[in-house]
């Protein structure tokens, strides 16, 4: 009785972090840019016991008796999958139409300290600053990085904004004056590599030496000719990936399994009560 409560005590625990994936899910189905993360199981180490020597039976099994110990996650994996896109009409807001390609965003790491991390979150504002200059941002307030990684400024008083497939920015003035920028554009190479920051942000895992990867074969700048791959387009927003069908119903049977191994514990708490009664 006693392997039976540790075998539904190690399943259900990692139930729980199944429960906990798809509610976080389901809580950002309405986020934009955020990709769906799968689980997936496996079995833990059976013991096998070979208790029937004088069965002589062909069997395509072992002989005996296999005790299991329960599931765990085997992997937990974000699905790149291209969302929908949804119309805004606003100048600032930016879509890709590809999946893996990322906006690199600058965000503060330490004292003083910045670090780059990469989202799909295509939400942009301006920032006006002291010196009649605009920075473009997102909607958490971090700079947009441009070409040559570095904060995107512009002078003040645009009257419109627009970005090309290629994801080149165009601010224009009043008195038709234009000015460009290079928004830079970063495509996944090894995704299963990346660190998870955010539900929308992920960055560049810090232990690339013990990985035994550069950071360029885990991410790459689409740069020069290779702009031409960038797939952006202006006045919409990509909404998330997740499929609010199949997430409720993940989570109907994750539900039913968990119930299924708080039964067992109950069963064999009430079992052992028996034998333990036994005088």
């Amino acid at each position: 009785m006693l392997r039976t409560m540790i075998t539904a005590t190690n399943t259900m625990s990692q139930l729980q972090s199944q429960l906990d994936i798809i509610g976080n899910n389901l809580s950002n189905s309405g986020t934009h840019g955020y990709k769906t993360k799968d689980v997936k199981f496996q079995e833990l180490l059976y013991q096998q016991y070979n208790n029937d020597k004088l069965d002589k039976a062909e069997r395509q099994s072992p002989v005996g008796i296999r005790y299991g110990v329960g599931a765990s996650l085997a992997q937990t994996q974000m699905n790149w999958k291209q969302g929908s896109l949804q119309s805004t009409g606003r100048d600032l807001d930016f879509a890709f139409q590809e999946p893996k390609q990322y906006f690199n965003v600058l965000m503060p790491d330490g004292e003083n300290g910045q670090q780059t991390a990469y989202t799909r979150q295509g939400a942009f504002y301006v920032s006006p600053l002291e010196n009649g200059q605009l920075m473009l941002v997102n909607g958490d307030g971090y700079p947009i990085a441009d070409s040559a990684g570095q904060v995107i400024t512009i002078p003040e008083n645009v009257s419109s904004f627009s970005v090309n497939e290629t994801g080149i920015l165009t601010a224009t003035y009043p008195d038709g004056a234009t000015v460009q920028r290079e928004l830079v554009v970063s495509v996944l190479q090894k995704p299963q590599l990346m660190e998870q920051i955010s539900s929308t942000y992920i960055g560049m895992p810090t232990n690339l030496d013990e990985l035994g990867v550069n950071a360029e074969d885990v991410m790459t700048d689409l740069q020069g000719a290779e702009r031409s791959e960038i797939a952006l387009t202006n006045q919409v927003l990509e909404m998330s990936n997740v499929d609010i069908s199949k997430e409720m119903t993940d989570l109907m049977t994750a539900q039913r399994s968990y119930q299924f191994n708080a039964r067992s514990i109950t069963i064999a708490d009430q079992m052992m009560g028996l034998i333990n009664g036994i005088r």
